[in-house]
């Protein structure tokens, strides 16, 4: 846990029984300690990840990996050189909506994979970016909208609809005074053959829920801030459609209608967590592969795959030409 000055982080370790330390080969040099979660600014990633991999420890670091494939890389070589676990914090997989798509799309009850379709429309406010001295910026948080915030969203498009071949796009800034994107555009062409579209930004006020549509050749499947808000598969899988929304409560928190009628959460307008029980999963998961030897819901390399995702989009945008990834 960061603190801005040692006394707040002497509070801070006498109220949950930590232990202060003033430079990062303190805290690697601690021991007993056995893995190091990295929530570091972005563009740190990998130079933390690195230092702990290097003394032994195994690593969980936050989305992403880093800003770049190359630091991803670089990373994931050297947890393989230290023979230790690297995890990648996207807790979206770990939501029970989230896993009742996985589901139905790995028992091919989607058929082929035809469109995706995600909106990030997201709102962030000028303090947000002011109050920070690596948010915005290029050399610390790698890019904007889509790097810190719709990382998760491409994360999920690749988990539940495969590799990525092709990438066009188009980035922006329109709103805040900051280095990098708040708002990008991308067309996505999946090694399967199917389209998708992307849209992210930090500038769409006031915030609205982030929104995944996935069709295939035998229905649609429709999550909406989280919550799974439609299964609509042909008629054979009528009932297997119906089984599946039966079982699914609405979400606490899930969202509040807006004025139109189209629903808001949290994420959407602030960078607050205001449920961390897919965080508890990830960190219960990562746990476990630590201690059977297995990889982790999302290791490096696959949380790798988002990052260059993304890296091909900001070149698109650059170069006005559609990237091939494959």
């Amino acid at each position: 846990m960061y603190a801005p000055t040692r006394a707040h982080a002497e509070r801070l370790a006498a109220e949950h029984g930590g232990a202060v330390h003033d430079t990062l080969d303190s805290l690697l040099d601690r021991r007993p300690l056995d893995l190091v979660i990295v929530g570091s600014p972005s563009g740190l990633h990998a130079e933390h990840g690195i230092a702990a991999a290097a003394r032994g420890l195994h690593v969980l670091v936050e989305k992403p990996i880093d800003v770049t494939t190359a630091r991803a890389d670089a990373l994931i070589e050297a947890a393989a050189r230290a023979d230790v676990t690297l995890g990648v914090i996207f807790q979206d997989r770990l939501k029970p909506d989230v896993q009742q798509v996985k589901a139905l799309l790995d028992a091919g009850r989607l058929g082929r994979p035809i469109l995706a379709t995600a909106q990030v429309k997201w709102y962030r406010t000028p303090e947000y970016y002011r109050g920070s001295h690596w948010r915005g910026t290029q050399a610390l948080d790698g890019g904007g909208a889509l790097m810190n915030q719709a990382v998760h969203t491409i994360d999920l498009l690749l988990w539940l609809f495969g590799p990525v071949r092709r990438v066009f796009g188009r980035v922006a800034t329109r709103l805040h005074p900051i280095e990098v994107e708040d708002t990008a555009v991308a067309v996505l062409e999946f090694a399967s053959g199917a389209l998708g579209t992307v849209e992210a930004s930090t500038s769409a006020y006031p915030g609205y829920s982030r929104r995944l549509e996935l069709t295939g050749s035998e229905g649609t499947v429709v999550l909406d801030g989280d919550r799974l808000a439609a299964v609509d598969l042909r008629a054979v899988e009528a009932d297997a459609a119906d089984a599946v929304m039966r079982r699914l409560e609405p979400s606490a928190g899930a969202g509040k209608a807006g004025r139109f009628g189209a629903t808001a959460t949290v994420s959407a307008s602030s960078p607050i967590v205001a449920d961390a029980s897919a965080h508890q999963r990830v960190l219960e998961d990562f746990i476990r592969a630590v201690t059977t030897k297995r990889a982790p819901c999302c290791d490096g390399r696959d949380g790798r795959h988002s990052v260059a995702v993304i890296e091909a989009i900001y070149g698109s945008s650059r170069t006005n030409q559609s990237i091939d990834l494959m």
